[in-house]
């Protein structure tokens, strides 16, 4: 075996703070190769609050139901009384929204240069907005407007803010000179639809779809989500038929009984349940499904020393140029819910071609989250080098935008389903 990858483990063990076997012992976690042999193994099937682990099932779930390949459409319309000459509408704008949980300002700019193109900048009339449609975060549960008129309101008022310049914010305008510079776009000459009316739910008796959006695919969309630890993922969900739904598949997908899992959101908010020993068999589930898809984990969840957000931060000694691009991870962090929780399930290869899958928590954190992180992080470093130690492979791509790999395009003829 080479020797290389012993030496920069064996330097980064002196480099760990010692930790306490007490300490240690307050973890619960369980790991094991793809074949079943068990590495480690300790309070495998107690359970604790699995915070934003639960996105892996969320992602897995909606890999499963609609595919690798699937994208979001949104389609905008009209009705009424439309002058190309000078642009003006007099009726309404119709969106139609199927549910894409990452629609942006950005991606809303690619709408708006079309319908440019096409002569309308002016509505005189309504913003009529009909099924899920979001635009914009609203950072999870306790903040989304989940009432059906609350929702149209909100998201009205956003739309018809970025569709016209005069009513831009400071991110707005940075949104729009930022995909200015990736798109090769003039920043002096923003898209502009100026919208003089309201808003109002649902869809007019009849009306001509004019634009249609599609999404980037569902893999670099869910990727966007797990680096972030986006809790807006709850959107995904929504779609699929929300967490119930979701604790149902995954005790099925699983092979769990009905109890092992409660979920209250599809996002890890709140209060969920599960073991580590149910995070090793999500985290198999997911490993296998993906694979189906010709994908690997990296393309969808955080790689320690590769990705943005926040798991450098929490794994700083396995995010340097010995470890980065080895291990794959999702972690869930609580600060309130339940005292606290620390959370990582991940992936990993041996320099022997073995596939270890692991899932570490620490219960009642509390604002100690960086101490527990410490413990997780030694007793990882252990773990990959017991099984062999870790592969490291290149970083993948920078982290796509909302509209990176979006389209749109003029309708000829269009018919719901």
């Amino acid at each position: 075996m080479d020797r290389l990858p012993q030496i920069l483990v064996a330097a980064t063990l002196l480099l760990v703070a010692p930790v306490g076997a007490a300490d240690r012992d307050q973890l619960l976690y369980h790991a094991e190769t793809l074949d079943g042999r068990v590495l480690d193994s300790r309070g495998a099937d107690s359970p604790f609050n699995p915070a934003s682990l639960v996105k892996v099932g969320t992602s897995l779930w909606a890999l499963e139901s609609l595919g690798a390949d699937h994208r979001y459409r949104t389609v905008f319309g009209v009705v009424g009384e439309w002058d190309k000459e000078t642009g003006r509408l007099v009726g309404s704008l119709v969106v139609q929204g199927w549910g894409d949980p990452d629609f942006q300002p950005e991606n809303l700019f690619m709408v708006a240069r079309q319908l440019n193109r096409l002569h309308l900048k002016r509505i005189e009339g309504w913003v009529r907005i009909n099924g899920d449609f979001w635009i914009g975060w609203e950072n999870g549960v306790a903040n989304s407007a989940l009432g059906p008129q609350d929702r149209v309101d909100r998201m009205g008022r956003r739309l018809r803010m970025v569709l016209d310049p005069d009513r831009w914010d400071g991110t707005t305008r940075a949104a729009w000179e930022g995909v200015c510079v990736r798109r090769g776009w003039d920043p002096t000459q923003p898209p502009r639809v100026e919208i003089v009316g309201s808003v109002r739910p649902g869809l007019p008796a009849e009306w001509t779809p004019v634009v249609v959006h599609r999404s980037n695919p569902l893999p670099v969309l869910l990727r966007r989500f797990n680096v972030y630890s986006n809790n807006d993922i709850i959107r995904v969900a929504e779609g699929l038929g929300g967490p119930q739904s979701l604790e149902i598949f995954l005790e099925k997908r699983l092979g769990t009984t009905p109890s092992a899992i409660e979920l209250e959101t599809a996002s890890g908010e709140q209060r969920n349940r599960i073991t580590a020993r149910i995070g090793v068999r999500l985290m198999r589930a997911f490993l296998e499904t993906v694979a189906g898809m010709g994908l690997s984990p990296a393309d969808l969840l955080p790689v320690i020393g590769c990705d943005p957000g926040s798991t450098d931060r929490k794994f700083p000694i396995m995010a340097r140029p010995a470890w980065a691009g080895s291990v794959v991870v999702k972690t869930g962090t609580l600060i309130n819910t339940d005292g606290g929780v620390a959370v990582v399930g991940g992936i990993f290869t041996t320099l022997r071609r073995e596939q270890v899958l692991f899932c570490v928590a620490a219960r009642n954190t509390g604002w100690k989250e960086p101490h527990w992180r410490g413990l997780q992080q030694s007793w990882l470093i252990d773990l990959v080098a017991d099984a062999g130690y870790a592969v490291q492979r290149p970083c993948g791509p920078e982290l796509p935008y909302s509209d990176t790999f979006a389209e749109v395009e003029w309708v000829v003829s269009w018919q719901a389903r």
